[in-house]
Parts: C-alpha cells; sequence; structure tokens
C-alpha cells in the first residue's frame, strides 16, 4: 500500500483561526509518501532515509509515548480508540519533498498519510473519509499532546484543493474549486520563530480583544468594522491599535477571497481574476509585515526579487519569523522561481494538489 499526502500553504487568515475566524488554505503539489506491507510479527519498522533515521517499536508498545510529539504510536492509538484492530506489524518507507519545519505542514501531512496507511492496512478498515483523516491527525497531533493548534493543517492536507474552514460556532469545512493558475514556494532557509511571533500575534491580540470588550460589550473579532476601531484610540497604545486594525482588515481580506475564489469557472482564471487573488494576498502580506511582524528582512528581499520578476502577489506562510513564503506567478513561474533562489532562498514551482491519496 502506499498512500501520499500533500504540504499546503494558507491564502488567507494567516494568525487568525486562533482568535476563531476563518481561513482558506490550499493543498500543494509537494507530498509525503508512505509505502510498506505487512510483517509476520507485531514490529513496526519505519525507514526515513530522508531524514537519515529508522524508528522500531511493538503495536503492544504504542503507549506511553517514548519521545516528545510520538505522531506514530499516538496516530496508533487514535485509531485503535476508534475501534480499529492491528494483528500485523508494518515495515514501511517514508519519503517525501515538503520543506521540513517551514510552515508547510509536513508533520500534518506526515501524520494524514499514516492514519491513511493504517486505516487500509488494518483488520478491520473503516475507510474513514478525507474530513475524518484530518480529525484523526489533529487528535494525534494536537490533542493526543495537549498543545495548542487548529484544524487548517490536517483538513486542508487531508481533504486536498483549497478550503475555507470556520471553526466557530461549530467546525464547518467547504470545499472550493477555482481555477488556479502556478504559484512558486520559497523557503527561506531561516528557522521560524514561532513561539517569539504567537506571543505577539495571539497573546497579544487577546489582550487587545479584552481590553476593548470591557470598554465596549458590543465589540466583536467577527463583526466590528474598520471605521469603528478609531473609538479605540485612546485605549489602546498605537501598536495594539495597528494589531488590532489589521486584524480587521485581514479579516474583510478573507472574505473578498472567498468571494473571489467562489466565482464560476468561467469567471475564474481570467487576467482580471487573477490580478486581483495576487494583489488580496498582497494586501494580507503588508498586515503580516508591517503589523503583525512575521516577515524578515530575508523574505522581503525574497518577496521584492519575486514582485519585480513578474508575480503577482503573494504572502508569508505559516506562523512567520522564518520559514516560507509563496508568490502567484501564473504567467513566469521559472523567472520568478530563479528570482527567489537569486535572492538566498529556495525555490519550489507548485500547484494546487489534491488531498490525501492511495498511490498503489
Amino acid at each position: 500500500m502506499r498512500i501520499s499526502t500533500p504540504g499546503r500553504i494558507c491564502f488567507f487568515g494567516e494568525h487568525q483561526d486562533y482568535l476563531g475566524l476563518p481561513v482558506i488554505a490550499a493543498a500543494i503539489s509537494r507530498r509525503i509518501s508512505i509505502d510498506g506491507n505487512y510483517r509476520n510479527d507485531d514490529q513496526i519498522i519505519l525507514h526515513l532515509p530522508d531524514l537519515d533515521e529508522k524508528i522500531e517499536f511493538s503495536l503492544k508498545e504504542t503507549f506511553p509515548y517514548i519521545i516528545q510529539r510520538d505522531y506514530f504510536r499516538s496516530t496508533i492509538n487514535v485509531l485503535k480508540r476508534k475501534g480499529l484492530v492491528f494483528s500485523k506489524g508494518f515495515e514501511c518507507t517514508i519519503h517525501g519533498n515538503i520543506p521540513i519545519n517551514s510552515g508547510t505542514s509536513s508533520s500534518s501531512a506526515l501524520i494524514v498519510s499514516w492514519a491513511h496507511f493504517l486505516d487500509k492496512m488494518c483488520d478491520n478498515p473503516a475507510n474513514f473519509s478525507q474530513k475524518e483523516l484530518g480529525e484523526i491527525a489533529n487528535a494525534a497531533e494536537v490533542l493526543e499532546f495537549g498543545e495548542p493548534g487548529g484544524m487548517m493543517d490536517h483538513y486542508s492536507t487531508a481533504i486536498g484543493n483549497v478550503i475555507y474552514l470556520e471553526s466557530t460556532p461549530e467546525i464547518h469545512v467547504e470545499a472550493l474549486t477555482p481555477k488556479l493558475g502556478t504559484f512558486v514556494l520559497g523557503d527561506s532557509l531561516e528557522p521560524k520563530d514561532t513561539l517569539g511571533i504567537l506571543s505577539r500575534c495571539r497573546y497579544g491580540m487577546e489582550d487587545v480583544i479584552k481590553k476593548v470588550t470591557k470598554y465596549d460589550p458590543y465589540f466583536s473579532i467577527f463583526k466590528t468594522q474598520m471605521a469603528q476601531s478609531s473609538d479605540y484610540k485612546k485605549l489602546l497604545s498605537q501598536d495594539e491599535l495597528s494589531l488590532l486594525q489589521a486584524n480587521i482588515d485581514d479579516r474583510d481580506i478573507l472574505l473578498q477571497g472567498k468571494a473571489l475564489l467562489s466565482q464560476t469557472v468561467e469567471e475564474a482564471g481570467t487576467e482580471a481574476f487573477d490580478k486581483e487573488l495576487g494583489s488580496l494576498l498582497y494586501r494580507h502580506y503588508k498586515n503580516l509585515r508591517d503589523h503583525k511582524r512575521t516577515s524578515t528582512p530575508k523574505i522581503e528581499r525574497m518577496m521584492d526579487a519575486a514582485l519585480s520578476a513578474g508575480a503577482l502577489g503573494g504572502k508569508i506562510n505559516g506562523s512567520g519569523g522564518g520559514g516560507c513564503m509563496f508568490v502567484y506567478a501564473p504567467n513566469n513561474a521559472q523567472e520568478v522561481a530563479e528570482a527567489i533562489d537569486g535572492a538566498g532562498g529556495r525555490s519550489y514551482i507548485i500547484t494546487v494538489d489534491s488531498g490525501t491519496r492511495i498511490e498503489g
């Protein structure tokens, strides 16, 4: 059995899902695959040649967890609780070409692939849907270890293509099917500063919301309009006000993006469509760069180089402070990729791709 699952980029709603706001994300044509078969014992043997690693354990020894973020064991435990039975072990080889630790959800793609493989190879396959596999992966990666994290990575890698995801008041996932051209992903090769960025973008914004709501009980991050934000100038520092306004603007950018990406096939894919998508992505990027401060000087150089080479717009991807950016380049992806490389990044020409799938 060979299963593969894509990485993902976030179009709109970056640093907003943990505030309860929706996101739009897309699966990309860089994937992680698990290729394996049964053993005649209860051993799990995983070969990871890309990392020069080998992992071995028994199906009888899946708890307690041995290492931090022990995802291979945690996924088995989540599936066992759902009633899946494993009487034989497996030997598998895991390959991938998704940039690691760069905000493109390589870990979520790995766990979705593993959950999908285990479902198909257990004694009593449940044949989970792609959406269910995303939920299982979230349980194995986030809930099992008590870590903070939304559902975007797991749903977008499992379901594939473009998804709109709401988490408040309840989980709602909608598949979008826009006709999209080529993107270029640029890895800055800088480690992400996830914790530093979160302290500002999440905890800083949560503090702002508390202050404003105490002053104005009618304030809502979901509904309050930009013009109303000036009412809170006396309460907030300039820095806090800019963070609030950036989040309101990013919320509105997502709504415009959803309307654009929901257009009919006849309307999508035109020059006007491509320009508007690029413009919305770049507007989101400016909020991330100037107000949420998730960019870096190197990523800014990569972005400027890509735009000069003809990209229509783009944004930093993931938590930020390093990691990846991407741009929309439907007409000249090769030139844009070379420009990103010239600015010191590592480029990958990508398209939107399908979700987790059986390869053979």
